[in-house]
Protein backbone atom coordinates (compact mmCIF):
# COMPACT_ATOMS: atom_id res chain seq x y z
CA UNK A 1 0.00 0.00 0.00
CA UNK A 2 1.20 3.54 -0.74
CA UNK A 3 -0.12 6.59 1.31
CA UNK A 4 -0.10 8.57 -2.20
CA UNK A 5 -2.71 5.85 -3.64
CA UNK A 6 -4.79 5.73 -0.06
CA UNK A 7 -5.35 9.46 0.41
CA UNK A 8 -5.92 9.98 -4.10
CA UNK A 9 -8.85 7.31 -2.72
CA UNK A 10 -9.88 9.54 -0.12
CA UNK A 11 -9.99 12.69 -1.37
CA UNK A 12 -13.45 12.03 -3.34
CA UNK A 13 -16.59 12.22 -1.46
CA UNK A 14 -18.19 9.15 -3.56
CA UNK A 15 -15.54 6.84 -2.42
CA UNK A 16 -15.76 7.66 1.11
CA UNK A 17 -19.39 7.19 0.98
CA UNK A 18 -18.87 3.54 -0.89
CA UNK A 19 -16.68 3.10 2.31
CA UNK A 20 -18.91 3.89 4.81
CA UNK A 21 -21.88 1.88 3.70
CA UNK A 22 -19.10 -1.15 3.46
CA UNK A 23 -18.69 -0.58 7.14
CA UNK A 24 -21.70 -2.31 7.67
CA UNK A 25 -20.60 -5.22 5.68
CA UNK A 26 -20.07 -7.24 2.16
CA UNK A 27 -22.28 -5.28 -0.60
CA UNK A 28 -22.48 -6.03 -4.35
CA UNK A 29 -21.55 -3.10 -7.13
CA UNK A 30 -24.93 -3.21 -7.90
CA UNK A 31 -26.59 -2.51 -4.02
CA UNK A 32 -23.51 0.13 -4.12
CA UNK A 33 -24.91 1.88 -7.15
CA UNK A 34 -28.74 1.71 -6.21
CA UNK A 35 -27.29 4.43 -3.46
CA UNK A 36 -25.99 6.72 -6.18
CA UNK A 37 -27.43 9.01 -9.32
CA UNK A 38 -24.81 7.51 -11.79
CA UNK A 39 -23.93 5.05 -14.35
CA UNK A 40 -22.84 1.79 -13.57
CA UNK A 41 -19.14 2.19 -15.15
CA UNK A 42 -18.83 5.66 -12.79
CA UNK A 43 -19.50 3.12 -10.19
CA UNK A 44 -16.84 0.25 -11.19
CA UNK A 45 -13.92 3.67 -11.52
CA UNK A 46 -15.09 4.16 -8.14
CA UNK A 47 -14.44 0.49 -6.60
CA UNK A 48 -11.17 0.31 -8.69
CA UNK A 49 -9.53 2.92 -7.72
CA UNK A 50 -10.60 2.19 -3.96
CA UNK A 51 -9.39 -1.62 -4.39
CA UNK A 52 -5.97 0.35 -6.34
CA UNK A 53 -5.73 1.79 -3.21
CA UNK A 54 -6.50 -1.59 -1.34
CA UNK A 55 -9.11 0.02 1.21
CA UNK A 56 -11.08 -2.77 -0.58
CA UNK A 57 -10.92 -6.43 -1.64
CA UNK A 58 -13.25 -8.51 -3.52
CA UNK A 59 -14.92 -11.79 -3.85
CA UNK A 60 -17.08 -13.53 -5.95
CA UNK A 61 -19.77 -15.62 -5.40
CA UNK A 62 -21.86 -17.31 -7.94
CA UNK A 63 -22.48 -14.94 -10.66
CA UNK A 64 -21.55 -12.02 -7.88
CA UNK A 65 -18.59 -10.08 -6.84
CA UNK A 66 -18.90 -8.76 -3.33
CA UNK A 67 -17.00 -5.84 -1.71
CA UNK A 68 -15.85 -5.40 1.31
CA UNK A 69 -13.64 -2.87 3.39
CA UNK A 70 -9.35 -3.93 4.10
CA UNK A 71 -9.39 -2.94 7.74
CA UNK A 72 -6.01 -3.88 8.04
CA UNK A 73 -4.97 -0.34 5.31
CA UNK A 74 -7.32 1.46 7.14
CA UNK A 75 -5.20 0.23 10.81
CA UNK A 76 -1.68 0.95 8.88
CA UNK A 77 -2.98 4.85 8.06
CA UNK A 78 -4.32 5.52 11.67
CA UNK A 79 -1.36 3.84 13.06
CA UNK A 80 0.85 6.95 11.21
CA UNK A 81 -1.34 9.23 11.93
CA UNK A 82 -1.60 8.89 15.36
CA UNK A 83 1.68 9.29 16.08
CA UNK A 84 0.75 13.24 15.47
CA UNK A 85 -1.31 12.96 18.32
CA UNK A 86 -0.99 13.53 21.91
CA UNK A 87 0.24 16.86 24.16
CA UNK A 88 3.55 16.22 24.52
CA UNK A 89 6.62 18.12 22.58
CA UNK A 90 9.49 16.05 21.79
CA UNK A 91 13.17 17.16 22.43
Amino acid sequence: MGFPETFKALSDPVRREILVMLKKGKMSAGEIGQKFDMTGATISYHLSQLKKAELITESKYKNFIYYEINVSVFEEVMLWFSQFGGNEYEK
